[in-house]
């Protein structure tokens, strides 16, 4: 099995473009987990009785870095 840790960033997105494109036709073959969709309804959940939170972009990428 061939290691990606020689490649460099560009090349390791391009390799995930590529994957991911040759993935995106079949993704109905590609089950979701069920968990995935418990998440997801919880979210709804939130949105629709308005107790959701919502954060832009900016402050999103600050607090999941630890800048905030």
């Amino acid at each position: 099995m061939k290691t990606i840790d020689p490649m460099t960033q560009d090349e390791k997105l391009q390799t995930l473009e590529a994957l991911w494109d040759s993935l995106w036709p079949r993704q109905e073959s590609v089950p979701s987990p069920e968990w995935h969709g418990s998440i997801l309804e919880e979210r709804a959940q939130r949105v629709a009785s308005g107790k959701a939170v919502f954060s832009d972009w900016d402050a999103a990428k600050k607090r999941l870095s630890g800048q905030s």
